[in-house]
């Protein structure tokens, strides 16, 4: 009822005030042990007993340069991300550590797959060159740090960077309805496994379970190889809409799919 008071999870006070602790703020010894990352972990094990044998169970991580988005002001991180890169990469080296970490943790405890959702790598934002410096090559230590299946998230437009996220090592990618689906599948080919790309606000969220069903045939249409949300699914999403998006895709699913083997040639 309260909608107005939801606020994404987020970290109150600022821990990076300078430009010196970008490269000395501490991470505490026991970090595995705080938070919410057992109450986590003990969810997935809850599910994994419950449900587990019907469904895949997920969880996620937020990407390095956006959880670094967390730590410290934001318009100075994307400065410094051109100014200073050498000194950014230092950080987003260190959070890597930790986001790995925390997802052998979460396999672990029975995690099927993980998502790693670097939304503040969005080109709405930096540009591919940034990218290529800053993003990639801690997406990349990540990917290769964490065992079983894990899927790579970027909000908005990615049409320039897909190539580069195709490389980054994840064995899905996660994309929004602003990619342009035609134009990456003709860069990166058919072996490469993409999920979305049904409009998470628009559709799910303020759409009627007929845009739903739209929104789930125009994504198969496109070639996504599984149907998920865009971005965020917000908890106002009504329950029908939920509904239509799964029955949706588990009665036209499999006929629907056209993931065409001689796109590109």
């Amino acid at each position: 009822d309260n909608v107005e008071q939801l606020l994404y999870p987020t970290i109150k006070e600022k821990t990076i005030h300078t430009e010196e602790e970008i490269t000395t703020f501490p991470i505490p010894d026991d970090f595995l042990e705080r938070g919410r990352i057992n109450v986590i972990c003990e969810a997935i094990r809850l599910l994994k007993k419950d449900i587990g044998q019907d469904v895949a169970i997920g969880t996620y991580l937020l990407g390095p340069f956006t959880l670094a988005g967390q730590l410290m002001d934001l318009n100075d991180l994307f400065k410094l991300s051109f100014k200073k890169p050498d000194k950014i990469n230092q950080m987003l080296d260190r959070l890597a550590d930790v986001q790995i970490a925390i997802g052998r943790k979460f396999y672990e405890a029975g995690a099927d797959y993980i998502t790693v959702r670097e939304m503040g790598a969005t080109t709405d934002i930096l540009s591919p060159r940034a990218f290529n410096k800053v993003i990639a090559p801690h997406l990349k230590k990540i990917f290769a740090g964490l065992p079983g299946n894990n899927v790579l998230h970027i909000c908005g437009g990615t049409n320039s960077v897909i190539g580069n996220m195709n490389k980054c090592g994840a064995a899905a990618m996660s994309l929004e309805f602003k990619n342009d689906m035609a134009k990456t599948r003709a860069e990166i080919g058919p072996d490469s496994l993409i999920f979305g790309q049904v409009d998470a606000y628009n559709v799910l969220v303020t759409g009627t379970p007929e845009d739903v069903v739209k929104g789930v045939l125009a994504s198969l249409d496109a070639g996504v190889d599984a149907v998920w949300p865009g971005c965020d699914i917000w908890p106002t999403a009504p329950l029908e809409n939920l509904k239509a998006m799964v029955e949706t895709v588990r009665e036209h699913g499999a006929s629907r799919w056209v993931r065409n083997l001689n796109v590109g040639g």
